[in-house]
C-alpha cells in the first residue's frame, strides 16, 4: 500500500519534480533485520528506550489515541495468551 502525501516548500527547487522516499529509508529488512536482532540479543542495541507505552490488545484503541495525540513514540501491543 502506497501513501501519497503532499510536500510543500517555499522554494522552486521541486518545480515539476517528484520527491520520493520509502518507509525504511535505505534500510533493507530482508538482509538487515538479522543484524539488528543479533545486536539486540548481544545487548548492543537498546530498543526498550523507544517504547513509550505498552497496552494489551483489548485496549488497542488507546494505542491509536496515543499516536494521534502525539504522545507515543512506539506503543507495544501485547497479545493475550
Amino acid at each position: 500500500m502506497f501513501c501519497e502525501d503532499s510536500f510543500k516548500t517555499h522554494f522552486r527547487i521541486l518545480s515539476e519534480r517528484t520527491l520520493k522516499g520509502t518507509f525504511f529509508g535505505n534500510y533493507k529488512p530482508h538482509s538487515d533485520i538479522p543484524n539488528v536482532v543479533e545486536k539486540y540479543m548481544n545487548k548492543e542495541l537498546d530498543v526498550e528506550k523507544f517504547i513509550t507505552y505498552s497496552v494489551p490488545f483489548s485496549e488497542i484503541n488507546r494505542a491509536f489515541e496515543y499516536m494521534l495525540q502525539g504522545q507515543s513514540l512506539r506503543c507495544l501491543i501485547c497479545m493475550d495468551a
